[in-house]
């Protein structure tokens, strides 16, 4: 369901977009090498029949939703047919008006039908305001995707990607659009996830935080590959734009750090002369790790313990435990939850999701005394260790739940505590948030890499007696679709 709203935004201008499409003048334009509209109908049901699909599109009255499929029944003697309403049969070419970019990084145009209502065909690597020509992919029940063939009116905001291999790997989804409307988009995002997702409306979300470091910034890069096909060497890389089973080989990632890449071919060239040799190294396929730590180090090993320091604070961590990849932004992002966590009256913090113990760790300063719990077992050794390193005596890291650290702090008072939640990006689940609200701390710094989970505990957390006092989201990924958001909530 969260899928579905974020796919069907609604259709909004930017203030900064230059080149503006007219709202719903999206005139049906069609090949003149294709086949009419009327003959579309026709080919699959008859004339009545194409009527009463006419009528049923009709009857739709919200016209920012895709128009959901009509169904004709084609009777022969005892049989009957349910044939689905297809608007445009696959590779139909149609020239359409961008109106919105949704949180997949896709393009939304609006097409009008004879009959007045309006179908979403979904298009990739376009921008908002741009007139592209497109050719129709597939067709699902309320919607069409499209591949893009030719954009005829650029948008201002389009740059040149710096990857060449930016239209064929799924990695990134930005790298045609400028710096500036990537924010947007992405603040954006936040906005529409806490309005339709969380039905939170008039929040304010402030502009994204991020820096000037948009390429050679990823410090981990976990190429893919494929086995043997006979003596045919595989393709190194990422997965392709349009298939999970297709890797599109790479000889460099631009988003990555310069020491990565040289990394990476020295390590691609002696794979490739190793497996030409070993039959066994041909049998299957395999991830490569790269992590670029301290002093430029990159690190291939994922058993090998790396460390990273984040303001005046040193991580260890096995290169292939969870951490962070954008050094530049990652301190803004620790500073800003520290900010937040703090004061007010905040004598304890609770970590409900420590990892490693990154956001316990960087505000042990602040605090009298600071809980971290983390289910896994190995990154909770890696906290203890780490507050060890660091000689940081007031934190207290468990084993278990999110949920158990309220069992570890019944004796702290909860008007003096704060709690800090980056859960996974399936957010947080009904057990963890019903011992929540049965704390009911101060303050609560929520940070999540999907805005559309967030909103929804969002909705719970304010339903609990909880206003939202800020919502800052960061570029931590700059040149894909992804976001990483901050929100901090006050019990009132």
């Amino acid at each position: 369901m969260i899928l579905i709203l974020g796919l069907i935004m609604c259709f909004r201008r930017p203030p900064f977009a230059r080149h503006v499409a007219p709202m719903f003048t999206n005139a049906y334009h069609i090949s003149k090498s294709k086949i009419a509209y009327s003959h579309i109908i026709r080919l699959k049901c008859t004339h009545s029949e194409s009527d009463s699909a006419i009528k049923s599109l009709n009857s739709k009255e919200n016209a920012l939703e895709p128009v959901s499929s009509s169904k004709s029944t084609k009777s022969s003697g005892n049989d009957q047919k349910t044939i689905p309403f297809v608007p445009f049969p696959i590779n139909t070419e149609l020239t359409l008006d961008i109106e919105d970019i949704t949180n997949m990084g896709m393009g939304a145009a609006r097409v009008l039908l004879p009959d007045g209502s309006l179908w979403v065909v979904f298009v990739p690597l376009v921008l908002y305001g741009e007139k592209v020509l497109a050719k129709i992919k597939s067709n699902k029940s309320t919607y069409s995707e499209a591949t893009l063939v030719k954009v005829l009116e650029p948008s201002l905001e389009r740059v040149n990607p710096q990857c060449k291999y930016f239209s064929v790997c799924g990695g990134c989804q930005y790298q045609h659009m400028s710096l500036l409307a990537q924010r947007h988009w992405k603040q954006q995002q936040v906005i529409t996830s806490l309005n339709r997702i969380g039905g939170l409306k008039d929040v304010v979300v402030n502009p994204v935080v991020g820096t000037d470091e948009s390429y050679g910034y990823r410090a981990k890069l976990t190429p893919h590959f494929d086995a043997f096909l006979g003596n045919k060497l595989p393709n190194i890389g990422f997965f392709h734009r349009q298939s999970k089973s297709t890797i599109v080989d790479i000889d460099e990632c631009v988003i990555a750090t310069a020491n990565i890449n040289q990394k990476y071919k020295e390590m691609k060239r002696d794979f490739i002369e190793t497996a030409k040799k070993s039959e066994k190294s041909k049998q299957k396929g395999a991830t490569f790790l790269f992590r670029e730590v301290d002093d430029g180090v990159v690190v291939t090993d994922p058993n090998v313990v790396a460390c990273q320091t984040v303001g005046n604070i040193k991580f260890h961590f096995k290169t292939a435990e969870f951490f962070q990849n954008n050094p530049f932004v990652l301190p803004l992002l620790v500073d800003h939850v520290v900010a937040m966590a703090r004061g007010d009256g905040c004598k304890h913090l609770l970590d409900a999701f420590c990892g490693t113990g990154l956001f316990a760790l960087c505000a042990a300063d602040h605090f009298q005394s600071v809980y971290g719990v983390e289910l896994v077992p190995t990154a909770v050794e890696t906290a203890i260790r780490n507050a060890m390193v660091n000689q940081i005596e007031n934190v207290e890291f468990t084993k278990g739940l999110s949920q158990q650290i309220f069992t570890c702090v019944l004796h702290l008072d909860n008007d003096c505590t704060a709690v800090v939640l980056d859960p996974p990006r399936k957010g947080c689940d009904e057990d963890f948030l019903r011992e929540l609200f049965l704390f009911l701390p101060k303050k609560i710094v929520y940070v999540s890499c999907d805005p559309a989970t967030q909103a929804r505990d969002a909705r719970q957390i304010v339903d609990a007696g909880y206003d939202i006092v800020d919502v800052t989201p960061f570029d931590m990924f700059p040149q894909t679709r992804h976001i990483e958001n901050v929100i901090t909530f006050f019990r009132k």
